[in-house]
């Protein structure tokens, strides 16, 4: 379970750099975290530890620290309550293994600047995601359109199996249906991802497993 963590971790992390890059932000990764030292997008987190016992000392030293800063505490075993931040929210990494596919359709890949401002729009990340993701070799944007082709749903898959999970979004009542379609884009393939308390079910109903607990901290 704990290499499962740590692959989702190291996964994880490798997507925030792709998104500071993004935003012309160069980030350092090591085998203790990844960080970078001005502040990240809305949204993402100034360091990801990819290791358990990382110093908090010294990580925060890697960052601007100061108010607004965020840190993904991968493993959940970091107290920076004593450095002016507070917990912003709990998690749990998943993980799917090599299954047969669900009998549900993939999702669509979504490939030009046009169809990704709509599936930020829909979204609701608007700028958060710029144009350089799509040339990534490691990032594809996926979307669900319904048949007056509208986005109804999407996500993100980054690295090259295991996949990592993100950015999963859904403009019904249930996700349960994208993450089924997440898992029959790439049939056969390992996902990891992490989902909070009130998205874990759907998930779980998809074939994943809860492994371990992660945690965000805020500078408030």
């Amino acid at each position: 379970m704990l290499k499962d963590v740590r692959t989702a971790a190291r996964d994880n992390a490798e997507w925030c750099d792709i998104v500071c890059a993004s935003h012309g932000l160069t980030g350092q990764t090591d085998a203790d975290a990844w960080s970078v030292p001005h502040r990240s997008p809305q949204w993402y987190p100034d360091a990801v530890t990819v290791r358990p016992g990382v110093a908090a000392v010294a990580l925060l030293a890697r960052i601007d620290a100061g108010p607004g800063a965020s840190v993904k505490d991968s493993f959940a075993d970091l107290d920076l309550s004593g450095y002016g931040f507070r917990v912003l929210f709990d998690a749990r990494w998943i993980h799917r293994p090599p299954l047969p596919p669900p009998v549900d359709p993939p999702l669509d890949p979504v490939g030009t600047a046009d169809e990704l401002a709509a599936w930020a729009a829909a979204h609701g990340g608007g700028e958060l995601f710029r144009p350089a993701l799509l040339a990534h070799p490691r990032v594809r944007v996926l979307a669900r359109h319904d048949a007056r082709g509208a986005i109804t749903g999407g996500a993100v898959l980054s690295g090259d199996g295991p996949y990592g999970v993100s950015n999963l979004f859904t403009r019904t009542d249930d996700s349960c249906d994208i993450w089924r379609a997440v898992c029959a884009t790439v049939p056969g393939a390992p996902l990891v991802g992490y989902e909070t308390t009130p998205e874990l079910a759907a998930a779980l109903a998809a074939g994943f497993t809860a492994t371990g607990q992660l945690r965000v901290w805020l500078h408030a």
